[in-house]
């Protein structure tokens, strides 16, 4: 009876145990290729980040001067946009405007700058799960799933 009893509880834990890796796995930060990882170094020199998988790109999130901020590169070492968060009052004024004509009395969770490859400029606004795009003067571009 003893025994059966230790047989039962060394099951449990032994499932428990066994089945903490796969939900840990959820949230996995992964080694970019050489070339990705030079490109941020590069631009970005002494600073430190956490990497995932972006589709087949490659996404590092960071803080540089006090800001939480973004890059996304590709494996060859492209970077494609860099991302940095920023208080939704510095949102360009028509931005606030349609914001707030469009999704009245909704909570802006987090806004970012986003400069791409090739110098265009980019403001995205987190409402709820959608990011709300739009270009440099604030016109509306797109909603996007966040």
């Amino acid at each position: 009876m003893k025994n059966t009893c230790i047989m039962k509880r060394f099951t449990a834990i032994a499932a428990i145990v066994l089945s903490t890796p796969v939900f840990a796995q959820q949230e996995t930060t992964i080694h970019p290729p050489a070339a990705a990882a030079a490109a941020f170094s590069k631009a970005h020199p002494g600073i430190k980040g956490t990497w995932e998988s972006e589709g087949k790109d490659y996404e590092v999130n960071f803080r540089e001067k006090g800001a939480g901020m973004s890059c996304v590169l590709t494996a060859g070492g492209t970077i494609i946009e860099t991302e940095t968060g920023i208080k939704a009052e510095a949102l360009p004024d028509a931005a606030r405007t349609y914001l707030q004509q469009h999704y009245p009395g909704q909570k802006i969770k987090d806004a970012a700058r986003i400069e791409k490859a090739n110098g265009t400029i980019e403001y995205e606004a987190g409402i709820g799960n959608k990011d709300i795009l739009f270009n440099e003067q604030g016109t509306f571009l797109k909603v996007a799933k966040d």
